[in-house]
């Protein structure tokens, strides 16, 4: 799989080169991968309260997200030497095997145990077919359109946000949730089809021995598992305690990361001097900064007297500005495209600043909820502007031996963060009085800690874009 030979800085970057006949087939695939996961989380968020109405396992909910995100960080992180391994055509084609046998398993469940396994196979899916867009972008796009590349996968996203609902809401209002998930597989079936006929069997790191690093993630899974476990656990003891135990395995995870031979980031990645450690360390509190999306709704109907429909299209706006900002700032270059990281953590906090004083009060005001959907677009907006930007960054600040794991740790930290952030989210909103005193006091308190906690996560964000925007030491 070769890139397009073009000299980089004569021709700017154009949407319509994505889709010129020596690249269409492998825009088509990407997207489409990525589409398929997206629309798939989306389906799956509104169709739930049916599944467990038939199936029972109320008790167990939960289990159906936090599977799927945790064998998604799993996957992804295997993703760069599923690659290697099996070369891009093989490993999209088991990537849509994972993921179709675990729809299938999803449509067929009797029970709520089978369907979280089928979730988790699910997961695991997706996680290989998001990380392999990322791979695919760098080995078969010229270099000037990696940022629109990637600018097409956040589009995805989008698409997904808008589709994936009403596609499950219509299944669910037919009282035939199983078969929103079998509708998925024809996408995938076509997609197989067109991998085979595209894409390559072979690449020249193919088959290279590279040791997995288990050690590292069994312990990304525990603390996910940790913080989720916590945030339901009241009190500030079992609060404390909780963030202690995670941040304990986190200091074990970078001692085992940095002298591992099997390794879930690039080499040099934790090292002070390199700018490619600040460039994830931005990425992770970028993703941090955006899980209080979660709980918008809720707050928008209990403090603000917002129907269900109405406060379910605030709740994603965020994505919808992530998906606005991408599509702006992907065909930016130089020096505009650098100061994307810096102006995007400046938006996603002056959103969050919005969120933490506008929302714990009751307006009844169309005016100030105008003012609160600005607000939730701007944090979205901050992540989308420079996510394009972010990303090539990686790709060419790692070494070139390194840049297949280097482009899969990008979905590895992306799911993490988000993992961990919700679970985070779920503790401060608990913390701050949503289920005890509950009500619209406690929804109220709520509110206002989770966003003000959370502007921690842009404000961070801003000081590791700027130093990874300092010359290389």
């Amino acid at each position: 799989m070769t890139q397009t030979l073009e000299d980089t800085r004569i021709l700017p970057p154009r949407w319509r080169d994505l889709v010129a006949p020596d690249l269409l087939s492998y825009s088509i695939i990407l997207a489409g991968g990525v589409v398929l996961h997206a629309m798939n989380v989306f389906i799956s968020a509104t169709i739930m309260p049916s599944v467990v109405q038939e199936i029972g396992g109320v008790a167990y909910y939960a289990w159906a997200t936090s599977l799927f995100v945790m064998f998604s960080i799993v996957s992804a992180a295997l993703t760069a030497r599923l690659h290697n391994w099996l070369g891009p055509q093989k490993a999209y084609l088991f990537a849509f095997g994972v993921f179709c046998a675990g729809t299938i398993i999803c449509g067929l469940s009797s029970n709520i145990g089978v369907f979280n396994a089928g979730r988790a196979v699910q997961g695991a899916g997706g996680g290989f077919l998001y990380a392999l867009a990322y791979i695919v972008i760098r080995a078969v796009f010229p270099e000037r359109l990696w940022p629109l590349a990637i600018g097409l996968i956040t589009l995805m996203w989008g698409v997904a946000t808008l589709t994936g609902p009403a596609i499950g809401g219509i299944f669910a209002e037919l009282g035939a949730w199983r078969s929103a998930f079998y509708a998925l597989l024809p996408i995938a079936l076509v997609l197989s089809i067109l991998c085979v006929l595209v894409l390559p069997g072979r690449t020249d790191q193919e088959h290279r021995n590279s040791a997995v690093p288990w050690v590292q993630l069994i312990l990304l899974v525990a603390i996910v598992a940790v913080v989720s476990v916590g945030s339901t656990v009241t009190g500030k003891l079992s609060t404390g305690t909780t963030l202690a135990l995670a941040a304990f395995l986190l200091v074990v995870l970078y001692r085992v990361e940095k002298t591992a031979t099997g390794r879930l980031l690039p080499s040099g990645a934790l090292c002070s001097k390199s700018n490619l450690g600040f460039h994830y360390l931005f990425l992770a509190f970028m993703m941090l900064g955006m899980q209080p999306e979660a709980f918008v709704p809720y707050f928008l109907q209990v403090l603000q007297g917002l129907s269900p429909l109405v406060a379910g299209y605030m709740g994603a706006l965020m994505a919808f500005g992530w998906t606005l900002a991408s599509a702006q700032s992907a065909k930016f270059t130089g020096k505009r495209a650098d100061n994307t990281l810096v102006h995007g953590a400046v938006w996603s906090f002056s959103g969050l600043a919005i969120q933490a004083l506008l929302l714990p009060t009751p307006m009844n005001s169309w005016l100030g909820i105008g003012v609160l959907a600005v607000g939730l677009v701007l944090v979205g907006y901050g992540i989308g502007f420079c996510w394009p930007h972010l990303t090539t960054k990686i790709f060419k600040t790692a070494e070139p031996a390194d840049q297949d794991t280097a482009a899969a740790a990008v979905t590895t930290v992306q799911l993490f963060a988000t993992a961990l952030g919700a679970s985070l989210a779920g503790m401060i909103a608990n913390a701050g009085g949503m289920t005890d005193p509950g009500g619209q006091a406690g929804a109220s308190s709520a509110a206002f800690w989770l966003f003000l906690v959370f502007l921690l996560a842009p404000a961070a964000a801003l000081l590791f874009a700027r130093r990874a925007l300092l010359p290389a030491n």
